[in-house]
């Protein structure tokens, strides 16, 4: 009878390594339909809400690059697990929170307004260190999204660039919500040539170096159209559990 009371998933965990093998499989595949070398991209594991034993996993096959979308998960998280691990901060960044994450992470993804870069600028430089950050574009205009307009990134980018403490180092954008893949590819195409145009205005302390896009659902069309990090949750760890 104890048997009829088990509890399918205890028995059927997540299988984080080889979920891991299957996208770098899809990762390398993508990258070799674009011509492009597999080592232009760089996977970020997104671990939100996800329990130490499964990133202990993902770092025992060799990952590093961990993403999360809230500063408490990173301030937890972080002491439990190797000090190699490198954070990334891929969720909307509060400013009230930008001073316990400055000194946990590597890049921050999501800056979208001046009074955030104001802020991580400020604290970077009582920290005396130079952060990396991407500029958040909400490039399909969706009303539930955060980021600057595609029209106004290049200008929002002008005004934040004398800033010190801070690197600018490409763009990042969340795609819409979608069943197939494909839809989604004007976006990520739009991203690129939105980066192109800013890099070719050549502005003091910017690079559009980097160009996160794409996540579980559409991370092969994101790299075919030239994303150099790829954040991935559900596709390593299943679908998101909240507490």
């Amino acid at each position: 009878m104890a048997e009829e009371n088990r509890n399918p998933a205890e028995e059927s965990p997540v299988d984080v390594t080889g979920n891991l093998k299957s996208v770098e499989e899809r990762i390398a595949a993508a990258c070799r339909r674009a011509g492009r070398d597999r080592d232009s991209v760089k996977l970020v594991c997104v671990t939100k809400t996800k329990p130490l034993p499964m990133l202990e996993e993902a770092y025992r096959d060799g990952y590093r690059a961990f993403g999360e979308n809230k500063v408490q998960e990173i301030s937890l998280k972080k002491p439990q697990l190797p000090s190699d691990i490198r954070w990334h901060m891929i969720g909307h960044l509060q400013t009230n929170k930008v001073k316990q994450v400055l000194p946990n992470v590597v890049m921050i993804h999501s800056v979208e307004s001046e009074h955030l870069a104001n802020e991580i600028s400020k604290q970077a430089v009582k920290l005396g260190i130079e952060i990396p950050v991407l500029i958040e574009v909400n490039i399909a205009k969706e009303e539930s999204k955060f980021g600057v307009m595609p029209e106004d990134a290049a200008q929002f980018i002008r005004t934040i660039a004398p800033l010190p403490g801070m690197k600018i180092r490409g763009l990042m954008t969340s795609a819409p919500y979608t069943e197939n893949p494909e839809t989604n590819r004007v976006y990520f195409r739009n991203l690129r040539e939105l980066a192109i145009d800013i890099n070719g205005q050549n502005i003091d302390n910017v690079s559009m170096y980097e160009l996160s896009m794409g996540m579980s659902g559409d991370f092969e069309v994101a790299v075919e159209e030239g994303a150099t990090i790829v954040r991935v949750g559900s596709a390593i760890f299943g679908e998101r559990h909240y507490s």
